[in-house]
């Protein structure tokens, strides 16, 4: 012990050391403690030394401090070392610091009252703790009212909640706060409102019996014992109120500062209103009762407020209207009963003035006479034996009774309100069990304390008992579970003062004998008592100067009582006669069922309670009728005594819990804490009790493991074996010396005070060794890294400078050698350009001499060749005409002769021919040769030809030939005359060039002076060239900053108007998903209202089983999904509800109505959501099309000019479609001829139309490129004229691509000089005829020309000009680009059309005529509809028209087809039979006719099956009385997990929608409707029946929506037959529209989704934490804190610790089931969505509940799970489907664990950084962030306040924890099936052989 004393109190060791102020005060030891000091050195905490000296006797140290790491913790007995100033400033941390209201101290809750109002009492925080354990969550209200129903759900054990307090500490509110728990987490076993009545008994109580007193402003002056009644299921039935001690002294007095109760100052504030005329009230200052404590307002309450709340409560009760109303004038007849003024008459009499008003007014409002009340009030009847007297008071004594008289009434209201509510929450079930909640009052101790005092103390005493008691057994119970030696704790036992005030003469035995003595008073009494106990009770004083006083040592502290008063207040007495005045009312029935007993007193519901119920404990001992005057003989003092007496008894046959409510200061000043008056409330409530109770024994208690884990680094390897317990024990017996401090248990290790404070010390000191020796490594890493880096510095430093030394001299060098090179290359450069200038002058004399001599020889060949070339051709051409005539002169002669001999010949054979002997010689192979002579003379006349044109060939080259001799002769002739000619001009020539020659020198001199003033001038020019240049720049820079700000303002205005419609569309979408979100919500409150219904049903029909003649079947009639609207579902319920109230007569009439009344309201609600919810659609569709309105309206002259082009692209597409209709024609009409060749009729029509499209287009261009200019003009016109406005001086756009003439360039000149009217111009402006002459003059006149500064306009003018054409340019180039392109599409749409046009036209030529008229319908019907189309967008007015037209048409051709289809189904059906029947008789001739060897040869074929198949039209027939059987083999029979799993995904799907598609088929509406009906029904009864399996509620989920989808893809809307084949588009629904019945269905689906939701959810929610939180996924990361947390017994067994991978196993298994079923993909990820927001909501709750969870390895744990869930999404390609950003607030609030958290810069970015997660929350992590280390730092307040005020803009719900019961809104995207219906097989395991394939 002197070892560990010795090595705790060192230096730097702090203690705590008594304060006045402060009441204890940390300091640090300077100096080591020794065993021998008398003193301590210590250090306060501003710095201030000072010396502690111990006392000589006891030596007794100062009390030691926890180390930090264990400051704040959730229970004060896991603190180290368990004093008074360790819990004070833990409490004072964690209220002050953390802002948390709650911690636990061992069994009890410390609630602390904030004094402002605080965000953790809403549903969502309940939610979070239902179905935790106690020490799982961080402290609170909820979490003890959890564990005491668990316990009694698990134990079967009746609980109670003993919440106490001072008054202002919270009592009320802590206990309403708990039964709103209850009234949440189990909900009703009755009617619906059974939670709300009790929780509208709150308001109610608060009114009769809260007021305000200097300590709280709602202060209860009345103690109540709530019990709230459960059934077997543990859900509410209905409660019981029980009251103590009302203090009714109130109602006639009130200390300064304090109120009346609170109903009185409610009446005064309404009694403005219309009803409360008849109550003659006003002010609350007017009236004696109110105005006493002169604060008759309360800060913040309003009073009217308050009494519509009050009466709304007891209208919920069932008190009604008429009972309120008596209710009400009750209490005015106590305000001016008080008001009643009594005057002295004399000294022993009183009288009251005639027509009193007050008394006026009470006496109208209670019934009374006046006289009769005026009389009593002042008089009092005295009995005797024989007489009775009637004596005078005087007026003190009757102003005592008036005032007992209003105490007197207002008492017996109280308690008929109590009674009156505990008969409206009474009900006729059985109770099986309860939980009472008692609000009690805590210690009190005033200046002045009486009779109420001292029975509060004396409640207290008895409550503080069983405390300790309670508190006694707990830990000896855990001691014997562990089995730890048990050591007797002494513990204070306050027996002793129990026995002073209730024992045997005691206190209040000695009073209640007073009161009996005729002559008894408070001084006799007083007297008394100092007689009896002053000698005999140690804990019973006097006071030294009074004797009218007593001292009572209680267990908190000494309280002194005045006995003034307690006789009185014991007897509370009344004047009998005043009562029977009361009880004569006949006016006011209310008040005389006051006074009547208990049991005859009507109920204001006009119900009487039933028998069935259990025994309720009066508030009153009874009392008969028959002697009035007994009615007031029992004692107040006796009457708490028993009922006290009562409620022990039932606190100890219950599990008690309990919460102390401390008030941290007098002022109700929020979050401020004052030491002195939080210990004296901790000394009183017993918490310090229960750390001593702790403190005694070992309070520190922990696992083998946590042990292990925490303490590992003192173990060495050597001391690690494999047992873990006997690791540490080995560990502690040399760790701790003294056996004493520590215990093993079978499970833990138990350890005195002080002891982890201790091993943590030795923890710390060998971490921080270890942290040294790694600084020094580090440290000696860092200087060697260091002197390396200089070293190697230094080395390059050397290594540069040698190296620049060396390349200094290498220059020098290259220096040298260069020079001598440059020398040598300089000189030989001089030679060679002397040599070369030698030699250039030899070579230019050599050349012009060798010239000469080459021309003269040039000159001379040229004439002698061209000499000869002349006569070459002279004497070819004599030669050639020589020969021409010699060859004509001999064919002539040839000619002539065979002319001669021809003939001859000829007249010989003319002589032979006449002869007929000849004739028959020649006849003989005539006509051989005929022919032979016919092809000679072919061939001679080819020949002929061919010679012909060579001849013509040959003529035509002579003659050309001849012709250009003839010109060559000619032009030789001319030459030779022309040399004649300039030989005569030689001599000429050389005179006149003499003369030029002269003149040439004169020029030259002229050029001289010209090239002079040129160079001048070209100077100035270029000076103003450059000065041009520069202000050109500087136009050019300012254009462009003015461009580029246009184009940014373009830009921003672009951009905000994008994210404003982002904005909107953003908006109303979330518009949206709240209405789809609201409507899903209404379906399942529905859906429960439903259930609930059904459970109502079938315990009614349960009830009423054995009554014969009225057993009942299960109900026909249909629910709102199977009917087109919804109204007749709730006439069918009410229909059947009748029917059961006339079967049963034991169900509650009411309750039925009003579930009907709620059915119908919520009917209606769903509808007009649904309404509205498509009205959002349309509003969101409208906002849409709005938005692209005025995003079209601001692109200006674009849209003008789309909407030009648009025009001109259709006008062109009209004529092209006319053309292209026109040469269609002409090619059907010339179909037989050759068509295509030139030449032919539809050849030229082609090329015709052809150039007139040519010409068209060109005209059509150049249409459009005069609009186009014109709009740009127009454009830029509005431009300038905007920015003539803001510019002083604009520039002009002027098209000059059209000038061509001065006149135009006029026109712009005159244009430009009107614009630019700048001062500097302004001054003699030239004309431009002026400027044309002077730019079309030569040079000298540009200093005339540019005088006045025309050449700068005309410049600037110009380059405008030029800007302008380079915009209209690019303009025209895009413009033709684009048209070019939509010419080329338009040019390809037609092709397209076309060749459209003749596959249609060859298809329908290649079909039969019965599909040829209904493929040309079909195609009429497509034509009218791009028709209508065309149309609506050219004449919206005329397209109205045109449609009706076009429907009718189109309706007309629909029933025309309709009508041909039946036709053709008749036939067709008839000629099946027809053909059937023949084949038979074929059939059986061929069997007559055919011997047996034949069949056997030449077997017949049968009919061809898979004809038949091919005619499957995809239908199941079924019989009407098979529709049972169907639904009970495919839906109510079917298990997933059997047959289901080989089927088609779907299957049964298909099947009931081709057994549908057969009932449309044949037209039976009442089959379609039982078939839905039944199906919807029998999926509803499946998911009743195995709601909770996942894999059947999937499975329905899947074929549901494959149902909805098969509906919508054979509805035969177009919008859903995009997608399918051309048979299944046969395949369509024909007669019936059943787009209701798909909203049904859609409803339905949307159904079993949530439930499918409920179930994923069960199963995830008891994983979630253990997986995500507790788990430690990183071995070794997360370090166990040190508390020794004590863990509440869990109220649940263990089953086991769940891991991520058991998430990740779920969450497969989940996904795998679904693929499997055939869930569509769309709707997978939804569910996964779904999945993952559970995840991260459940696990960022509990972590914002949790303080030990809040530390930074935890989120680095958090973050490594969330990592793990994100591969398991990437895995199955789930990465898009938005669930990981559900986990963006977890995983920032885990970044947030691990970031830096002290400067403003870490603010920043934590707000930054943390956009997912509300300020509430980031503050709350904040402040649960807890240190796991001693190295850890805790976050400052100031930092937290820092992020407060950053986050104070921002906008968001207030709401702390996530809402785990949302549900995102579902949505069923249409999904087609390629599966056709006809390919669908029936496998035999359905059993569905009944139905019949069509």
């Amino acid at each position: 012990m002197n070892r560990e004393l010795e090595y705790m109190f060192v230096e730097r060791a702090r203690v705590w050391i008594p304060d006045a102020d402060e009441v204890w005060k940390s300091a640090e030891l300077t100096k080591d403690y020794k065993n021998d000091d008398a003193s301590l050195q210590l250090m306060l905490e501003d710095g201030t030394n000072i010396e502690h000296n111990l006392d000589p006797k006891t030596k007794n140290l100062p009390y030691l401090r926890n180390p930090d790491i264990l400051v704040g913790e959730n229970d004060l007995t896991a603190l180290s070392y368990l004093h008074e100033p360790a819990v004070l400033h833990n409490l004072k941390v964690r209220f002050m610091d953390s802002k948390l209201i709650y911690t636990y101290c061992g069994i009890v809750l410390v609630a602390i009252n904030p004094y402002e109002p605080l965000q953790i009492y809403g549903t969502d925080i309940i939610n979070a703790y239902s179905g935790q354990n106690m020490g799982d969550m961080d402290p609170h209200i909820f979490a003890v009212a959890e564990e005491a129903y668990k316990q009694m759900a698990r134990d079967e054990r009746n609980q109670s909640i003993i919440v106490s307090g001072e008054s202002g500490a919270g009592k009320t509110v802590s206990a309403k706060y708990a039964m709103r728990y209850f009234a949440t987490v189990s909900g009703s076993a009755s009617e619906a409102n059974v939670e709300e009545k009790v929780l509208a008994s709150n308001p109610i109580m608060e009114a009769i019996g809260n007021a305000k007193t200097t300590r709280n402003d709602n202060s209860s002056r009345f103690g109540k014992y709530i019990e709230i009644g459960f059934d077997n299921r543990y859900r509410i039935i209905g409660a019981n109120m029980r009251t103590y001690l009302l203090e009714k002294s109130r109602v006639v007095f009130q200390a300064d500062e304090e109120r009346n109760y609170h109903v009185f100052y409610q009446l005064c504030a309404s009694s403005h209103l219309p009803e409360f005329k008849i109550l003659r009230l006003s002010s609350a200052n007017d009236f004696l009762y109110t105005r006493q404590g002169r604060s008759p307002v309360i800060d913040g309450v309003d009073d009217t407020k308050e009494l519509s709340t009050t009466r709304h409560a007891f209208s919920l009760l069932g008190i009604n209207e008429s009972y309120q109303m008596g209710l009400f004038q009750v209490l005015a007849a106590i305000l001016h009963l008080g008001n009643v003024e009594i005057k002295d008459k004399d000294s022993d009499s009183s009288i009251i003035a005639p027509n009193n008003s007050h008394l006026t007014a009470f006496c109208e409002l209670v019934g009374v006479t006046y006289q009769d009340m005026s009389q009593w009030l002042c008089h009092r009847k005295l009995k005797t034996a024989n007489e009775t007297y009637i004596k005078t008071l005087p007026r003190l004594q009757a102003t005592n009774n008036r005032d007992a008289l209003s105490k007197h009434i207002y008492a017996k209201l109280f308690n008929w309100i109590v009674g009156h509510v505990n008969k409206a929450l009474i009900t006729n079930f059985k109770q099986h069990s309860f939980i009472g909640v008692l609000d009690i009052y805590g210690f009190e101790t005033f200046e002045t304390n009486s009779f109420e005092q001292f029975c509060i103390n004396y409640a207290n005493e008895k409550l503080q008992q069983q405390f300790n008691m309670h508190v006694f057994k707990l830990e000896q119970e855990e001691y014997m579970k562990e089995q730890i030696p048990w050591t007797l704790i002494d513990f204070y036992d306050n027996q002793p003062c129990i026995n002073l005030i209730e024992a045997k003469m005691g206190i209040l035995d000695l009073l209640d004998e007073e009161c009996k003595m005729p002559r008894g008073s408070d001084d006799t009494w007083a007297q008394k008592l100092y007689n009896t106990h002053l000698k005999t009770c140690s804990l019973f004083e006097k006071p030294r100067m009074s004797n009218r006083a007593f001292i009572i040592q209680h267990f908190a502290d000494k309280v002194e009582y005045q006995c003034d008063g307690f006789l009185e207040k014991n007897k509370d007495t009344v004047n009998e006669e005043q009562i029977n005045v009361l009880k004569a009312s006949k006016k006011f029935d209310l008040l005389v069922e006051l006074f009547q007993d208990e049991e005859k007193a009507t109920s204001p519901t006009g119900q009487v309670s039933g028998t069935g119920g259990r025994t309720r404990l009066s508030i009153k001992p009874d009392k008969g009728r028959e002697t009035s005057s007994k009615e007031h003989k029992k004692t107040v003092g006796c009457q708490f005594r028993n009922s006290l007496q009562m409620l022990m008894g039932t606190l100890n046959a219950t599990t008690p819990h309990y919460v102390r409510c401390i008030k941290p200061n007098d002022f109700k000043l929020g979050f401020t804490f004052d030491p002195k008056r939080a210990v004296q409330q901790l000394r009183a409530c017993g918490v310090l009790e229960t750390i001593r109770i702790s403190a005694a024994g070992f309070p520190s208690r922990w696992t083998y493991q946590e042990f292990f884990s925490r303490y590992r680094v003192l173990m060495k390897q050597k001391d690690v074996l494999q047992d873990k317990r006997l690791t540490c024990r080995n560990v502690l017996e040399k760790l701790v010396e003294d056996q004493d401090k520590y215990q093993f248990g079978k499970t833990k290790i138990f350890f005195r005070a002080g002891q982890v404070a201790y091993l943590e010390k030795l923890r710390a000191d060998k971490l921080r060794v270890a942290c040294i020796r790694i600084q020094k490594t580090i440290r000696c890493w860092l200087a060697r890294k260091k002197y390396l880096r200089k070293r190697s510095a230094a080395i390059t430093i050397q290594r540069f400078t040698r190296g620049y030394q060396a390349r200094c001299l290498a220059k020098f060098m290259r220096r040298t050698q260069a020079a001598t090179i440059i020398q040598k290359y300089q000189r030989m450069c001089i030679e060679r350009k002397r040599y070369r200038q030698k030699q250039a002058a030899a070579l230019a004399m050599q050349t012009i001499l060798r010239g000469y001599i080459a021309r003269l020889k040039y000159q001379a060949l040229v004439r002698e060749h061209k000499a000869v070339i002349i006569q070459k051709i002279v004497r070819g051409w004599l030669a050639r005409c020589w020969y021409k005539r010699c060859l004509y002169s001999i064919v002539y002669l040839q000619c002539c002769f065979r002319r001669m001999k021809a003939r001859r010949q000829l007249k010989k054979l003319k002589i032979e021919a006449r002869s007929v002997e000849h004739f028959k010689k020649l006849n003989k192979g005539m006509e051989n040769k005929i022919m032979q002579l016919q092809r000679k003379i072919d061939a001679q006349s080819k020949d002929n030809l061919l010679v012909i044109e060579k001849f013509n060939s040959q003529e035509t080259s002579s003659s050309a030939e001849k012709e250009k001799m003839r010109i060559e002769l000619n032009r030789l002739r001319g030459v030779d005359e022309e040399a004649k000619t300039k030989t005569k001009q030689v001599s000429s020539l050389q005179e006149e060039v003499e003369r030029l020659r002269k003149e040439l020198s004169t020029t030259q001199q002229e050029k001289k002076t010209i090239e002079d003033w040129a160079q001048t001038y070209r100077s100035e020019m270029e000076k103003m060239v450059s000065e041009l240049k520069d202000q050109n720049g500087l136009l050019k820079k300012e254009k462009d900053d003015l461009n580029r700000s246009i184009q940014e303002q373009s830009q921003q205005m672009t951009e905000k108007m994008a994210r404003v419609i982002v904005e909107e569309t953003q908006q109303l979408e979330t518009d949206l998903n709240e209405e789809r979100s609201r409507y899903q919500n209404l379906l399942t409150e529905h859906r429960r209202i439903e259930e609930k219904y059904d459970d109502l049903k079938e315990r009614t029909l349960a009830s009423n089983v054995s009554k014969p003649g009225h057993r009942r079947t299960d109900s026909t009639h249909s629910s709102n999904e199977s009917e087109y609207t919804y109204n007749s579902e709730y006439a069918e319920l009410e229909e059947g509800s009748r029917a059961a109230e006339d079967v049963t007569r034991g169900i509650d009439t009411s309750l039925t109505l009003k579930l009907q009344k709620r059915l119908t309201e919520l009917e209606q609600e769903k509808q007009s959501l649904r309404n509205e919810l498509e009205n959002k659609e349309d509003q969101f569709q409208r906002a849409r099309a709005r938005d692209d309105v005025e995003f079209k309206k601001a692109r200006g002259a674009e849209l003008e000019y789309e909407s030009l082009k648009r025009q001109e692209l259709e006008s062109e597409n009209k004529k092209l479609k006319h053309n292209l209709a026109e040469m269609r024609q002409s090619l059907l009409g010339n179909a037989s001829t050759n068509s295509g060749a030139p030449g032919s009729p539809a050849y030229k029509v082609l090329l015709d139309q052809l150039n007139s499209s040519c010409e068209e287009l060109d005209v059509r261009k150049e249409e459009v490129l005069i609009l186009r200019s014109q709009l740009v003009s127009q454009k830029e016109a509005m431009h300038h004229k905007d920015e003539k406005e803001t510019m002083t001086e604009p520039s002009v756009y002027v098209d000059v691509s059209k000038l061509k003439d001065a006149d135009e360039i006029k026109q712009a000149y005159v244009g430009l000089k009107d614009t630019n009217r700048s001062p500097r111009f302004m001054r003699n402006p030239l004309e431009v005829s002026d400027l044309l002459s002077r730019l079309r003059s030569a040079a000298p006149d540009f200093h005339k020309l540019n005088e006045d500064g025309e050449l700068w306009l005309v410049n600037q003018g110009l380059k405008e000009t030029i800007r302008l054409l380079e915009h209209q340019l690019q303009t025209q180039r895009r413009g033709h680009d684009n048209e070019v392109e939509a010419l080329r599409g338009e040019l390809q749409n037609v092709k397209e059309e076309n060749n459209r046009q003749q596959q249609l036209l060859a298809q329908n030529l290649q079909l039969p005529p019965e599909a040829r008229i209904e493929a040309s319908l079909q195609h009429e019907i497509t034509r009218l509809t791009n028709e209508n189309l065309e149309l609506m967008a050219d004449d919206p007015t005329a397209s109205r028209e045109a449609r009706v037209i076009i429907l009718r048409r189109m309706v007309d051709l629909m029933e025309q087809l309709e009508k041909q289809d039946r036709t053709i189904r008749k036939l067709k059906k008839q000629l099946k039979v027809y053909s059937k029947r023949i084949g038979e008789m074929g059939a059986g001739q061929a069997e007559a006719q055919t011997s047996p060897g034949q069949m056997v040869d030449e077997p017949i074929h049968p009919v061809n099956i898979p004809r038949r198949e091919k005619d499957f039209q995809g239908m199941l027939e079924y019989k009407k009385e098979d529709e049972l059987k169907l639904v009970k083999n495919l839906i109510l029979e079917l298990k997933p997990r059997g047959v289901a799993v080989n089927l088609i995904p779907g299957l049964p799907a298909y099947v009931l929608f081709m057994c549908l598609r057969h009932a449309d088929y044949v037209n039976d509406d009442q089959k379609v409707r039982t078939l839905l009906t039944s199906t919807i029904n029998s999926i509803k009864k499946i998911l009743k029946k195995r709601g909770d399996d996942f894999e059947t509620v999937s499975f329905w989920l899947s074929n549901t929506c494959r149902f909805l989808h098969c509906l919508k893809q054979y509805s035969g809307d177009e919008a859903f037959m995009k997608h399918n084949t051309s048979r299944q588009n046969e395949h369509t629904l024909s007669n019936f529209d059943l787009a209701e019945y798909r909203q049904v269905i859609s409803d339905l689906a949307i159904q079993i989704y949530q439930q499918l939701i409920k179930c994923m959810e069960n199963i995830l929610q008891p994983m979630i934490v253990s997986a995500m939180l507790e788990h430690e996924t990183i071995q070794g990361v997360s370090g166990v804190k040190p508390t020794g947390l004590r863990k509440r017994t869990s109220s649940i067994a263990d089953e086991g610790t769940y891991t991520l991978d058991s998430i990740l196993r779920q969450l497969s298994a989940f996904h795998s089931t679904m693929c499997q079923h055939g869930t569509d993909p769309e709707l997978i990820k939804q569910v996964v969505k779904q999945q993952f927001y559970i995840i991260g909501a459940v696990t960022l709750n509990n972590l914002l509940l949790r303080k030990d969870m809040c530390s930074w390895s935890k989120g680095m744990q958090i973050r490594y799970n969330v990592s793990q869930l994100e591969e398991w999404l990437r895995d199955k390609g789930l990465m898009t489907c938005g669930a990981k950003e559900t986990l963006e607030p977890l995983i920032q609030a885990a970044q947030l664990l691990q970031v830096k958290k002290k400067t403003d810069e870490d603010a920043e970015a934590i707000c930054s950084m943390c956009l997912a997660l509300t300020t509430a929350q980031i503050v709350k992590v904040l402040n649960l962030y807890t240190p796991v280390n001693e190295f850890e730092e805790r976050v400052s307040v100031s930092f937290i306040r820092t992020i407060q005020t950053r986050l104070r803009d921002r906008c968001e719900s207030p709401q702390l924890l996530m809402d785990t019961k949302m549900i995102y809104p579902v949505t069923f995207p249409f999904n087609p099936s390629s599966l056709a219906l006809e390919t669908i097989q029936i496998p035999g395991s359905l059993n569905l052989g009944f139905l019949t394939r069509v």
